[in-house]
């Protein structure tokens, strides 16, 4: 039976490389093909079964079915998997076509590359089909069919809409797409068994966690009493190579000339005040002149000026700023192509003797695929944006509502509705050239005036379209919350000065010093405090929990390092510095996927509050993964540099398994809400998506070392630790190697 336990860690190896091989099929070679070739075939099962019987025969043997825990683990491990079974033979998912007025009773299903028509035991009519969009916009909210089930010779009116389907007779309905003749497309799902007997394996699952947290005797409780002295957590010191790159100047003012000109910023603030439709939302032209910015120089403000400085100079003052460096470009084939030294472009550089673009024949003459092309079209956005707004098209700040009070956004250079009244016409014609009018004789009071009555007649004539003064104001108390480089070099710099005064500290067997953790500690406080405010803006100012997008995520997993840390900090002195450099490097992260992004609407799909909770505790999970991988390096230092400490490992490896509970334990729920989520919205609680299954990989990864007294190794204390970097390549993976590399239908993010 001793022997047995090592097909344990074996079938868990060969599963997790198995999946990771699935994922890079998919890629390679499409999801059908992953799917009739790793994902459904015959030895993808068997090493499952395998695994279940072994499972089996450890929770069977040396009486392990007495404790609950490892009882009810077995038994959610097995309901899963005879769930996802379940699924594959008897589950049925397609799509059917509905046209209005027409009923339809037949449903196409298409399973490894095969198409085949499946009845329906009853009907369903279209009555009609919508797309409800956002107040005063054209953006969607949701999509919604209205239905007629036609059944047994009973009609009965229904409608489905995103994250509201339609159950009937063990079929459930899904808006899935539509047409432009009016048609829609649903999703359809018939699971008869796997869904329940799965849904009762994760709840077992649940109640397995639970035991594992309170179980008198348990593993977790025995870490805790172990660890009830005074233990520090030592941290290691990340070497940041790009950190010098941070620090470097930005875009010059160009050859030792004064500054172009601009609006004072008083009326370059008024400007900014006004309403604009952009992205398919109203927001201030604040949010517009600050995405401006970024996206041409990299940066909110350009030396020193505001982002609506920069705007408005570009509006009025177009022949000093197309001879500015600032267009940040990346990329030396395409500066070479523009004629540039560095990384700064005028927009006179990018226009031939003739006026041409010269990057535009080149960008057509890449193939899609081209790697050179992302960066020759990032390039070249920042010279169209220029364009549209040179010629007023980026600029629609003028709301019209038709005879049926459906508000549309104009610019100047629009063409305006035929029932418009003549003096709103002139005023929508004229009122840009009025502004340039007053800013050539700078009477920048008049222009003010000028403004403030815009905006007046964006509130009269957009009706109910306009954000509410919540989200107004949040909004432009957010644009003005830049957070830049800084914030997260300054949390490295800290981070680093703790640690290495902590490490000497630790040779002197002292705490850490009083001021240098006094200063710690309010920077952590302060860090917390700002990251939790600009989670709550963009909570207003969306009218959404912002959980949807890169930004928000790393948004949220450095405000859960935060409060983990402050959480910690008493009981374990030496989470200090691991906080500051953990929240430091994922900022560093954001920052380096991009400035921050607009406040836009969610996609309809993404509407639901199980999103929020999905990402929170994944977020969360995350976090302290990472505080045990960092864990580990420390552990790897103190080897290196205090051979002999062997106590110091130990207590590390027993924090880190502390923490290792919690994190496996959320990453299981994050799974499972992500499956509960997906099957409201799409009909089908796994798909085998990269993401998904990348996520199950590293949920396998961290659940080996709690299974020490199977996987022997594990009591090692180094071994645990090396494991434990190792392992955190499966969460960046995850995170964002699916999303870079891999793709599948959560690449959204």
């Amino acid at each position: 039976m001793k022997n047995f336990r090592y097909f344990t860690p074996i079938l868990m190896i060969l599963i997790i490389i198995a999946l990771a091989a699935g994922t890079v099929i998919e890629k390679l070679h499409g999801s059908d093909f992953a799917l009739s070739h790793v994902y459904s075939s015959w030895w993808f099962i068997a090493l499952w079964t395998m695994f279940g019987v072994v499972a089996a025969v450890y929770t069977f043997s040396d009486r392990n079915w007495k404790r609950p825990m490892a009882l009810t683990l077995f038994l959610a491990v097995a309901c899963i998997l005879i769930g996802a079974l379940l699924t594959m033979l008897t589950g049925q998912h397609g799509e059917i076509t509905l046209k209005p007025e027409m009923a339809n009773s037949q449903f196409t299903v298409e399973k490894h590359g095969n198409t085949k028509e499946c009845a329906l035991p009853f009907s369903l009519t279209l009555d009609r089909f919508e797309i409800e969009t956002y107040p005063g916009t054209r953006s969607p909210m949701d999509f919604v069919s209205y239905l007629q089930i036609n059944d047994e010779g009973t009609t009965t009116e229904t409608k489905i809409s995103m994250n509201n389907i339609l159950k009937h007779k063990g079929y459930r309905f899904y808006q899935s797409d539509y047409d432009d003749e009016g048609n829609s497309v649903l999703s359809v799902a018939h699971d008869p068994w796997g869904i329940g007997v799965t849904y009762a394996g994760y709840i077992l699952l649940l109640l397995a966690v639970i035991f594992a947290f309170t179980e008198k005797n348990g593993e977790f409780r025995s870490l805790l009493r172990k660890a009830s002295g005074k233990i520090a957590i030592l941290l290691v010191l990340f070497t940041f190579s790009i950190a010098n790159s941070m620090y470097a100047s930005g875009p010059s003012t160009g050859s030792g000339t004064r500054k172009p000109r601009t609006l004072p910023k008083e009326s370059a603030n008024k400007m900014g005040q006004m309403y604009v439709m952009y992205k398919g939302r109203v927001c201030p032209l604040q949010t517009l002149a600050k995405d401006f910015t970024t996206k041409l120089s990299g940066n909110a403000r350009y030396q020193g000026l505001t982002p609506e400085q920069v705007f408005s100079g570009w509006i009025f003052y177009y022949d000093d700023w197309k001879d500015e460096p600032m267009m940040k470009i990346k990329g030396g084939y395409v500066q070479k192509q523009l004629g540039i030294e560095g990384k700064y472009a005028k927009m006179t550089d990018f226009e031939d003797a003739k006026g041409e673009n010269k990057l535009s024949d080149t960008i057509k003459s890449l193939p899609m695929g081209d790697p050179k092309r992302k960066k020759y079209s990032a390039a070249d956005e920042k010279y169209q944006l220029i364009t549209m707004l040179n010629n007023g098209k980026l600029l629609k700040i003028f709301p019209h509502a038709d005879s049926t009070q459906n508000v549309s956004w104009y610019s100047q250079s629009d063409n305006l509705p035929l029932d418009i009244p003549e003096d709103e016409y002139l005023f929508i014609r004229k009122q840009l050239s009025l502004c340039q009018e007053y800013v050539v004789k700078k009477d920048f009071k008049a222009l003010n005036e000028v403004f403030e009555k815009t905006k007046i007649y964006q509130e009269k004539n957009a009706i109910s379209g306009l954000p509410s003064s919540a989200q107004y104001g949040s909004e432009r108390l957010y644009n003005r919350l830049s957070t830049g480089k800084w914030l997260a070099m300054v949390s490295i710099t800290l981070g680093l000065v703790c640690f290495a005064l902590s490490m000497v500290c630790m040779g002197k067997k002292k705490p850490l010093y009083k001021p240098v953790r006094i200063v710690g500690m309010i920077w952590m406080i302060g860090l917390c405090a700002f990251l939790a405010l600009l989670f709550v803006l963009r909570w207003i100012a969306g009218g959404h929990v912002p959980m949807a997008g890169g930004f928000d995520s790393m948004n949220l997993m450095a405000l859960a390092i935060c409060i983990i840390t402050l959480c910690t900090v008493r009981k374990y002195e030496m989470a200090l510095p691991a906080g500051l450099l953990t929240s430091g490097f994922v900022l560093l992260v954001q920052m380096m996927g991009g400035a921050n992004p607009p406040v836009t609407h969610l996609m309809p799909v993404l509407s639901s509050p199980l999103l929020s909770l999905h990402v929170t505790v994944i977020m969360i999970a995350y976090a302290l993964l990472f505080f045990v991988m960092l864990n580990g390096i420390s552990a790897v230092v103190v080897r290196l540099t205090q051979p002999s400490n062997v106590t110091y490992l130990e207590r590390l490896q027993t924090i880190s398994r502390i923490m290792l509970y919690p994190a496996v334990a959320l990453l299981a729920a994050g799974i499972f809400i992500g499956a509960v989520w997906a099957n409201i919205s799409w009909g089908n609680y796994w798909s085998w998506d990269p993401k998904e299954v990348w996520a199950l990989i590293t949920l396998l990864v961290y659940a080996m070392p709690l299974f020490h007294n199977v996987m022997t190794s594990f009591h090692k204390p180094m071994f645990f630790h090396v494991y434990s970097i190792i392992a955190f390549l499966s969460v960046i993976i995850t995170y964002f190697g699916v999303n870079l590399i891999l793709g599948g239908i959560h690449a959204y993010n």
